[in-house]
């Protein structure tokens, strides 16, 4: 499984990609990307399974980010990281395409739980 982490704190994509690790999820390859249009160039370039993207970042935001992988008819399978936890942002995230939405802070259990069946259609759990 090739997953793309977006984010615009280092320290949050460590977070998230020590959390998947803990996870136990099985083999998995990390990038990670600094706001949405790093992330664009690394998708189209890397072909990730699986974005995990931070909501709110300078210079291209998640939406943004979705919104422009779908017009270039990208179909990778993309959820939402953010401290973001409103109904109106989940529901705004549903709407954009977004398969989940994660809410900061998370454990490793939410991470499992919320990951594995993608991981399971993929056969990497």
């Amino acid at each position: 499984m090739k997953l793309l982490i977006v984010d615009d704190s280092k320290t949050m994509r460590l977070i998230v990609m020590r959390t998947i690790r803990q996870a136990g999820l099985g083999e998995i390859e990390i990038a990670e990307a600094e706001n949405g249009q790093a992330g664009l160039e690394k998708a189209r370039e890397w072909q990730p399974d699986l974005v995990l993207c931070d909501w709110n970042m300078p210079v291209m935001n998640g939406p943004e980010l979705l919104k422009a992988l779908r017009a270039e008819g990208c179909p990778v399978t993309f959820g939402f990281v953010t401290s973001e936890s409103s109904p109106e942002f989940a529901k705004q995230a549903r709407e954009s395409g977004a398969r989940f939405l994660i809410t900061k802070p998370f454990t490793p259990e939410t991470f499992k739980k919320t990951l594995e069946p993608f991981f399971e259609q993929r056969g990497a759990a």
